[in-house]
């Protein structure tokens, strides 16, 4: 193969470099996670497997199994011969959970869907064998104080870099299959994190200044094709003139590989009860998966229905707060930088931003609260969700939406375990009754930053009891709860993961705060 043949197979995900194979391992059900062969690695070169497979797919004796049994290294989990020992306190067993989860730099592997990383970082555990990227925020958060592990924060960011380097912006995680969408992006919450532990907090936000730009450039790409008759492009959507704000985006339309085929059987779905396209099922399912929040009643059109989710059309709260805090921290090491120019330039991008989220993403009809918004039919999208603290987190919001906002966690969300993520029961993972950790950590500081410190006080306390019983019960620390019949999390396209990367930070951090 050449050089030029490699670097190319090194970006396809692998339902394009197998094809006909992929698809029949796949809708076969060889392995019973479909994430398992899209992270197999092949033992000869994927000309060679193809080669084999068509000489002997037509043959009565053919076994599909067995076949990819001889040409693939199936993937392995250190965490295998683990125990957890129920009888250590939550900290304890975390701790020793981290070198589980860590990965040492990666190796360049020759037909691996893998992007090998320069750095060491943390896998959030399960079948999610590689890093992601607002998961790692949230692991960072108990990283800060576990003194042996606290230098992952720092080597993590970098592989960030290194992406953004290779691929002008941050996927989903270092896989092939996910080059075409990122996650929600906190890469300036790790920054800031990273200069508040550092010693030298202006040389760390100088050393990665160019990196948050490009984050920025990547989500701002398109500004300039949006009007009034085309208000979509990319991950900007047009408002009014002067105004563009932010969508989740991801430019294909065909299934995931790794959840391929169950995509294909809900795309049909979708089309014989509603007549929706191929093109469209997939636009929205992508958009949702970027969102991190795949799947929610916040993109479903009438609050329930999957095959009704809308999200590519939808302009989501929690976004649009990540984006001003990027453009407000920009503006912040500009200033330092003594760059007046830019810096005036990203303070008034900011401003204007949080006073459109202060006002449009705002109901003051009876139920003030925060809400996404619907640029199509110039509405609000009214799904009550702890998306809505986050105008808090960032402290956007005013003190008068700060304490509406407060009330109806109190009133609504606030369970014996913790918060719930929305108040609508779908059976979708982010909705009731899952709680699930970043959430709790966004929300919890959110009401410290208004001074509302008793509520603080019992989302921390009742999460962390919560987090503790969970472990006697099972030994794990879980990817998500149920936070209304106090126990591990149900729901989803998967079974439940433990590990749990973000639980874990959030848990730690939570303790020692």
């Amino acid at each position: 193969m050449s050089l030029k043949q490699l670097i190319e197979n090194s970006r396809k995900s692998p339902d394009e470099i197998y094809g006909e194979l992929f698809r029949e391992v796949q809708l076969k059900r060889i392995f019973s996670d479909t994430k398992t062969f899209v992270d197999c690695v092949p033992k000869i070169s994927s000309e060679e497997i193809l080669r084999i497979y068509n000489e002997k797919k037509s043959l009565s004796n053919f076994n599909l199994s067995k076949f990819i049994e001889e040409n693939f290294n199936f993937p392995h989990s250190p965490a295998k011969n683990f125990s957890s020992e129920r009888n250590l306190s939550t900290v304890d067993h975390i701790n020793r959970l981290w070198e589980i989860l860590s990965r040492p730099a990666d190796e360049i592997v020759e037909g691996s869907s893998r992007i090998a990383l320069p750095y060491s970082y943390v896998v959030p555990g399960g079948r999610f064998r590689e890093i992601f990227y607002w998961d790692s925020y949230f692991t960072m958060l108990g990283l800060s104080v576990s003194s042996k592990y606290s230098f992952l924060i720092e080597n993590i960011i970098n592989n960030f870099v290194y992406l953004i380097d290779q691929y002008d912006f941050i996927p989903n995680g270092n896989r092939t299959y996910f080059l075409t969408r990122s996650q929600p992006p906190f890469f300036a919450c790790m920054i800031q994190l990273l200069s508040q532990i550092h010693s030298n907090p202006s040389e760390i936000r100088k050393k990665y200044l160019p990196y948050l730009h490009k984050e920025y450039l990547f989500w701002m790409n398109g500004k300039d094709q949006v009007n009034e008759n085309e208000i979509f492009n990319q991950h900007v959507v047009w408002i009014c003139e002067d105004v563009i704000l932010n969508r989740y985006f991801d430019p294909l339309t065909n299934p995931r590989p790794e959840s391929y085929p169950k995509e294909e059987e809900e795309r049909k779905k979708a089309e014989e009860l509603f007549g929706i396209s191929s093109e469209e099922f997939y636009l929205h399912n992508r958009a949702a998966c970027e969102s991190g929040w795949d799947f929610s009643s916040r993109w479903f059109d009438d609050k329930k229905t999957k095959e009704l989710n809308k999200c590519a059309f939808i302009l989501p709260i929690d976004l649009n707060c990540l984006i001003y805090s990027l453009e407000n921290y920009l503006s912040f090491i500009y200033n330092e930088q003594n760059n007046d120019e830019l810096s005036q330039q990203f303070q008034q991008l900011a401003k204007k931003r949080k006073e459109i989220i202060q006002t449009l993403f705002w109901s003051n009809e009876k139920k003030f609260f925060f809400f996404d918004y619907d640029p199509i039919r110039k509405c609000l999208k009214e799904v009550f969700s702890l998306a809505a603290v986050y105008p808090l987190f960032f402290q956007i919001a005013t003190k008068e939406q700060a304490d509406y906002v407060r009330q109806h966690l109190e009133k609504d969300f606030l369970k014996s375990g913790g918060l719930l993520t929305t108040l609508e029961c779908t059976g979708q993972q982010w909705d009731s009754p899952i709680g699930w950790a970043p959430l709790q950590w966004i929300s919890y500081q959110a009401m410290k930053n208004y001074q509302f410190q008793h509520l603080a006080n019992e989302i921390r306390s009742r999460w962390l009891k919560l987090n503790d019983e969970v472990f006697k019960q099972t030994g794990k620390m879980t990817e998500k709860y149920n936070v209304l019949e106090q126990k591990e999390g149900g729901g989803g396209n998967y079974p439940l993961q433990d590990g749990f990367g973000w639980t874990n930070g959030v848990y730690l951090r939570l303790f020692f705060d």
